[in-house]
């Protein structure tokens, strides 16, 4: 058994556990510092990544009877140079009106020029390549080139760490599985999204919470097979091919991006997502007319039918009704009106006088 974890959630406790069980064997990647003290020892040597983006180096020392997979995505270290470059700007041109204003002197005094750069320095979170120094009267700042030169040099590196043999698992492989934690992540988006909804958890008792998380696994369980069993009608892409290059960027297969320019599946029906799908289907409804379950309408041989059981008292046939269409003739006398309610004193004084006349 092979156990993928990110390197966000593995530990020294967490690898000697794993290397302790016998049969297991883990995959999981290097943190950021670690990769620096690497390439500071020279044990990384970045001139491998000249002419290829995938390479597999040792470090006995640290990693012993480990295997170092080194892969270098040239789409993720253009974005870090450009985002890098953005937010240095940003600063510097935070800093640089602080020192102005410490020049026309509006801005005067060690602390108060220091409340001033502080949060200038922590917006873009740029304060480990600056030099600052503060006093009274002056304000002056400094970039650090080289750091930043070491840092932009180690962009798109990522290193992975597995225990398995080369010959269980080749390199590329090892690629592969650790990628493979998206499908995880994307689980733990369902688990916390509006479609199952895992939290907030209403239990307090601890048999209650497992009973609930174990509920929403199975629900989410039945989510993929819905989604694997609908995927012609989503815009999933349904034959998806594996690359080549594993470090490269995943693409989709040709009738993948037609369903997703035309909206359109391969038979003409409309391309969905899985919300939109479940939404559309809760508008079909079929009208079904159950059978009727009289034991004389059952076959012969049924052992409940009438003949078979003489003394059952049958059901009550309920009385079919026909509407008659005939029409209603109309009345060939006036109707006689109903009399008058006398309202004026005169005619309550007329009305009262015929009441006692006939008492």
């Amino acid at each position: 058994m092979i156990v993928v974890a990110d390197r966000g959630m593995v530990t020294k406790a967490n690898i000697e556990l794993l290397a302790g069980s016998p049969g297991v064997g883990w995959i999981t990647a290097l943190k950021a510092p670690t990769i620096k003290k690497l390439a500071a020892t020279g044990q990384l040597q970045l001139s491998l990544f000249d002419e290829q983006n995938l390479a597999e180096i040792t470090a006995p020392e640290d990693y012993p009877g480990e295997r170092l997979v080194v892969c270098r995505d040239p789409l993720v270290a253009a974005e870090r140079a450009r985002k890098r470059s953005e937010l240095l700007a940003a600063t510097e041109r935070d800093l640089q009106a602080i020192a102005e204003r410490v020049q026309r002197g509006t801005l005067k005094g060690a602390d108060a020029i220091g409340l001033a750069v502080g949060p200038a320095l922590k917006r873009h979170r740029m304060r480990k390549h600056y030099e600052i120094q503060i006093a009274d009267t002056t304000f002056t700042f400094e970039t650090k080139t080289d750091q930043i030169n070491a840092e932009a040099a180690l962009d798109g590196l990522y290193i992975l760490r597995a225990s398995v043999p080369a010959d269980e698992l080749a390199t590329t492989d090892v690629v592969r599985a650790y990628k493979g934690l998206e499908q995880v992540e994307r689980a733990f988006g369902t688990f916390k999204g509006p479609e199952l909804e895992i939290r907030p958890i209403h239990h307090h008792l601890e048999d209650r919470v497992r009973a609930h998380v174990f509920l929403c696994t199975l629900a989410y369980y039945l989510t993929w097979h819905l989604k694997t069993a609908w995927a012609p009608l989503l815009f999933t892409d349904e034959q998806p091919t594996p690359a080549e290059d594993p470090v490269a960027k995943a693409t989709r297969s040709p009738a993948a991006e037609h369903k997703a320019q035309t909206k359109r599946t391969t038979t003409g029906e409309p391309c969905h997502s899985y919300r939109s799908l479940l939404a559309e289907l809760a508008t079909l409804t079929r009208k079904h007319d159950p059978p009727d379950r009289h034991r004389r309408d059952l076959p012969q041989g049924h052992p409940t039918h009438a003949a078979a059981n003489p003394r059952a008292r049958p059901r009550r046939q309920r009385a079919r009704h026909h509407v008659v269409t005939t029409p209603t003739p109309r009345p060939t006398t006036k109707p006689r009106h109903r009399a008058r309610t006398p309202h004026t004193q005169g005619e309550l004084r007329a009305s009262w006088g015929r009441t006692q006349r006939t008492r």
